[in-house]
């Protein structure tokens, strides 16, 4: 295995990790967290620059990437979702998690098809929405927890109040252009979505019995 493909198969396990720490929801563990999404995100970008210079580019990688990044995501707003004091909307996470997999699909679709489907803009900047939202909330989510246990400076107070309502609100902003850089994914490839809707109509009209 390559060493970008290593570092994209370390990020998974590091999504599953953040899932956990943050879920437990004790201060160290919220920080731990935010330490090892700090790495996660670092990471998506030094693969694939390995990659690119080292001229190591993988079909496994060129699908595992882009999986690790919305694994990545996934599992932090979910973990987000299951803590009340955030008050995350779970029909903005669910539309995020829709989109992501949705993307998915037509990857694999593209890939059936022999195509391979290369990141876009608008993916690029809904990803950094993403992680700079999730780092928001959790840092504001540190803070909240800190305060309760130490005092802390009136700003720093301040900003921990504001967690639940900026995870909502950050939460809701993410999902929307989560859901716009799918459509214009959906529309950027329509030809790829009619193509292979046609040629599976065709495959059935042409294994239909004749005279039916």
């Amino acid at each position: 295995m390559t060493l970008p493909n290593r570092i994209t198969m370390g990020r998974m396990g590091l999504s599953l990790a953040i899932f956990a720490f943050i879920i437990t929801h004790t201060l160290w563990a919220e920080i731990v967290a935010l330490v090892l999404l700090t790495i996660a995100a670092i990471s998506d970008g030094v693969d694939g620059a390995i990659a690119r210079r080292t001229g190591t580019t993988t079909p496994f990688g060129a699908i595992a990437d882009p999986f690790a990044d919305k694994l990545l995501i996934m599992s932090v707003f979910l973990s987000f979702a299951s803590l009340n004091e955030l008050q995350i909307p779970i029909w903005a996470v669910f539309l995020i998690l829709l989109r992501e997999l949705t993307i998915s699909t037509l990857r694999v679709l593209a890939g059936l098809n022999g195509v391979a489907l290369k990141a876009e803009r608008a993916g690029k900047i809904k990803t950094t929405i993403q992680l700079t939202s999730a780092f928001i909330i959790l840092v504001l989510l540190i803070l909240s927890m800190w305060s309760k246990v130490q005092v802390l400076p009136r700003v720093l107070e301040y900003l921990g109040t504001l967690a639940g309502q900026a995870g909502w609100w950050l939460t809701v902003i993410t999902a929307f252009f989560t859901v716009i850089s799918g459509a214009i994914y959906l529309y950027n490839h329509r030809e790829l979505i009619s193509k292979s809707w046609n040629e599976g109509g065709e495959k059935q009209n042409n294994s239909a019995p004749k005279g039916s």
